[in-house]
């Protein structure tokens, strides 16, 4: 029975990471590495000439980075599904690249079988994307265009929040999550700063606007 074999293009600026990752998925007999690119510019037009089943892209690089390389890939070949693989999961990262047309999202801390298994199914029309990233996704999904700024909360300082919401000081949250008053203060200053408000009142306000406690 013959095998399907994916063809599939590598495009990250740093040489190692190619040859590791072809180096892998030469191993696998459904997997066929076409080609391998340095930069975004070399990436999408090698992807024009090869019109390989999946791109494997890297997003910081020097040139265009990934997100306008997975533009033009996917205006010039829709066919071609890119995958990005890559360090970075802040929201400036994730967001623009999957409205650019990204398929699916890994992390380059991922597994190489996890990668292999993450091109098989992109070929099969189904995307694979790292949880994190996922709920990022779903949580703008949920809230419409953009993400509401406690969604950048960290879990304790989201307790702290609600702790402010119900008019604990900060010897009280100190007491209350076990923790230093000094850690306290920082976490307060931090979510004042994610949530854009000016003191505790309006953080506390935001608490009960938006029904977080």
């Amino acid at each position: 029975m013959n095998v399907s074999v994916i063809r599939v293009l590598l495009v990250d600026d740093h040489e190692m990471v190619r040859m590791g990752l072809a180096a892998y998925l030469s191993t696998e007999d459904d997997i066929e590495v076409v080609a391998e690119a340095g930069n975004g510019e070399e990436g999408v037009r090698l992807t024009v000439e090869l019109r390989p089943d999946v791109v494997l892209m890297d997003l910081v690089m020097e040139g265009i980075g990934g997100v306008e390389a997975t533009r033009r890939i996917r205006e010039a070949c829709p066919g071609s599904k890119v995958i990005v693989l890559t360090s970075f999961i802040d929201d400036e990262k994730v967001y623009p690249v999957i409205e650019a047309g990204a398929f699916s999202y890994l992390l380059k801390t991922s597994r190489a079988a996890e990668i292999a298994r993450a091109i098989r199914s992109a070929a099969a029309g189904e995307p694979v994307l790292e949880s994190r990233v996922a709920g990022k996704i779903m949580a703008r999904f949920r809230h419409g265009q953009e993400a509401q700024p406690h969604e950048q909360l960290t879990p304790r300082e989201l307790e702290v929040l609600k702790l402010i919401g119900q008019g604990k000081s900060n010897q009280e949250i100190a007491d209350e999550l076990i923790i230093g008053i000094k850690t306290v203060k920082t976490h307060v200053s931090n979510i004042l700063a994610k949530l854009n408000v000016e003191d505790r009142t309006q953080a506390a306000i935001y608490v009960h606007t938006n029904h977080l406690g």
